[in-house]
């Protein structure tokens, strides 16, 4: 997933994925520049998060 995926997927804006990520709070990987989020991953973080 992109970060304009995950913003969707998570109902905020792009600008607080980024912000998730430059604070190391959301699960994340890169290639190359792209930050990119598996979706399984990013569920279990709600999960995680909701506890």
């Amino acid at each position: 997933m992109t970060v304009k995926e995950v913003a969707a997927f998570l109902g905020v804006h792009s600008d607080t994925i980024y912000d998730l990520v430059r604070d190391q709070e959301i699960p994340h990987f890169r290639i190359r520049r792209r930050i990119l989020f598996l979706p399984e991953v990013i569920e279990n973080w709600i999960q995680e998060r909701g506890n």
